[in-house]
This record gives C-alpha cells, structure tokens and sequence, in this order.
C-alpha cells in the first residue's frame, strides 16, 4: 500500500555528521526511530532533552510527533515526557528526545542509540467561539474516571 508523503528538509548538525538519519524500522512502522547524538547516564528520577544532530523544516499544516520507544518504557521504564511532544512548523533548532527515568536503576545511553519515534501528522487549526452555555451531554462536567462505570 502506498500511503502518502510529505517532505521534510532535515540538516544534520556538527555533532550529528555520523549518525543514520531518523528512518522506518518496518513496512508498517507509524513512527521513525531516531537515535542520540550524545551520551549520558540518566539517574532515576532524572530527565534530560537528549541531543539528536539535526533541525527540521516541517511544511506548513504539520507538525512531528515525538513519542516514546515502548521497549525503552516496558524494559526500563524510559518514557518521554511531554508525550506527544510537538514540533511546530516553524521551530528550525536542534531537535531534542525529552527523556525521563521512571525506572529504579540508572539508564546509560550511547551516542547511537534509539531513543524515541517522530511521527509527521497534519494540523488542524480551531476557532473559538464564546457562548454563555454550552449544549447538555449524557456525560455532562464528570471529569476524569466518569465514563464506564
């Protein structure tokens, strides 16, 4: 199946001459793994914006996805915060993998290594409307864990 494209311009960094750009692992992969270009020990409890070696010129009406490595999250426990993490079209700087450790040892990372995924996705732009009262629902102002019971 020939699903469609966009073009994203990517330049690679100083810093990020050697590394592989991000890609597809798979035929069917949403996202592009992408790896760090630094390394570093990340401490439980720790976060870090951890350095990729390239910016991105992302077309109008998108943005990138960063989203977390589930084997990274399960084996352990390194997630990104900020999950969806959203690139804007017109941010042109270093793109940065905000990691944490939720895990309870220290997790090294290697120049190389996968750290997280970028999925492209269109943008649709909302216009508010101020009203004096909004329409009834079923599930009306219940907040979160309402819904299933």
């Amino acid at each position: 199946m020939d699903l469609p494209e966009i073009a994203i311009s990517l330049r690679r960094l100083d810093h990020g001459k050697d590394l592989p750009l991000p890609g597809y692992a798979s035929a069917g992969a949403a996202g592009m793994d992408v790896v760090a270009a630094e390394s570093l020990t990340l401490a439980p409890g720790a976060r870090h914006a951890v350095a990729t070696g390239f910016a991105i010129a992302i077309p109008e009406g998108f943005e990138v996805q960063v989203r977390p490595r589930s084997g990274l999250a399960l084996k352990h426990g390194v997630t990104c915060l900020n999950t969806p993490g959203t690139i804007d079209s017109d941010y042109r700087g270093e793109v940065k993998v905000i990691l944490a450790n939720l895990g309870s040892e220290p997790f090294v990372i290697a120049r190389g290594d996968r750290i997280g995924q970028l999925v492209p996705a269109p943008v649709q732009r909302a216009r508010l409307v101020e009203v004096e009262a909004l329409d009834d629902t079923a599930r009306g102002a219940g907040g979160f864990g309402s819904t299933g019971r």
